[in-house]
């Protein structure tokens, strides 16, 4: 048997119409080859689908069960091919997409998600979060797709683009003598003779080697007083008096009694987030989920 798509649909034009010339006229074909396909269909089948009379064309009981089938066939054929579609466009689907701690914490992150699920509601989301290390190593194992993290040195097969400059700050007790500066903020050479609070290694953040370059840029070594793997941890150690922290602005919504954030007059004072990929991804979701955050996202930090 080698019934195709074909007779499915000549038949149910022939069945809705009960009149081959109309049936014909519906499908922009002539009449007979039109009768001739429904004639194969019937001998494949090895049953009669249409009861012909020279006064009207009738469904049989087989045709009538054959009618309902066809019918669900094809609609699930056009069901598919609209899938297709749709996948092919990046309006379906799941997403794995990881993101550092801070990231929910940059202005307008939840708006730029928001956007995006509000334009594509059939991808589902997998969020995750991650460091900057363990995105990297997810993202070259194919156990994430995108990661939303500090700009860093990517291996060859990964490729990033930025999406907004989180501006650096220096967190301090508020009773130290420069936290009277207020919004004015301070130059970064004027920690030079601070102690610091910094993240560890193995905390697998870009944001330790930024500090360390706007140290060496304002011309000093860092007096390294404490590490930790946690921001939190760090603004805590800070309000304790270990010395002073150098962080992302978002992390200031991270409220400790008795600490102030001062945003630091410098050009280098700011910690660039990225969307990162792997190079050879040709996910259609990858790339609307890429254009919708750097069109519409977080830019605007």
């Amino acid at each position: 048997m080698n019934v195709d798509l074909r007779h499915l649909r000549y038949f149910i034009a022939v069945a809705d119409e009960l009149h081959f010339s109309r049936a014909a006229e519906r499908l922009g074909i002539s009449q007979p080859p039109l009768s001739q396909q429904i004639r194969d269909l019937e001998s494949m089948l090895g049953v009669r689908l249409l009861r012909r009379t020279n006064r009207r064309v009738e469904l049989t009981d087989a045709g009538t069960a054959y009618l309902a089938a066809a019918r669900d066939i094809l609609g699930r054929v056009d069901d598919a091919a609209e899938l297709a579609l749709r996948a092919s466009r990046g309006e379906i689907g799941e997403l794995q997409v990881a993101f550092t701690r801070s990231t929910p914490l940059i202005e307008r992150f939840s708006q730029a998600i928001h956007t995006f699920r509000e334009a594509y509601p059939a991808v589902r989301l997998a969020l995750v979060e991650r460091n900057t290390l363990q995105q990297i190593e997810a993202l070259l194992d194919g156990r994430q797709q995108v990661g939303l993290l500090r700009a860093t040195a990517l291996p060859a097969p990964l490729i990033s683009h930025k999406i907004v400059d989180d501006p650096l700050v220096a967190v301090m007790r508020a009773d130290h003598p420069l936290a009277k500066r207020g919004a004015r903020g301070i130059r970064m050479r004027e920690l030079a003779d601070e102690r610091f609070v910094t993240f560890n290694r193995a905390a697998g953040t870009g944001i330790l080697d930024q500090f360390l370059a706007m140290c060496r840029n304002a011309g000093f070594t860092p007096r390294i007083a404490q590490e930790a793997g946690e921001a939190s941890t760090m603004i805590g150690l800070v309000a304790a008096g270990f010395g002073v922290a150098v962080l992302p602005r978002a992390l200031r919504h991270v409220r400790i009694d008795g600490v102030v954030y001062l945003a630091i007059d410098s050009p280098d004072a700011a910690s660039e987030l990225h969307l990162a990929h792997r190079r050879d991804d040709a996910s259609a979701l990858v790339k609307v989920f890429a254009a919708t955050l750097l069109a519409d996202g977080i830019r605007k930090s």
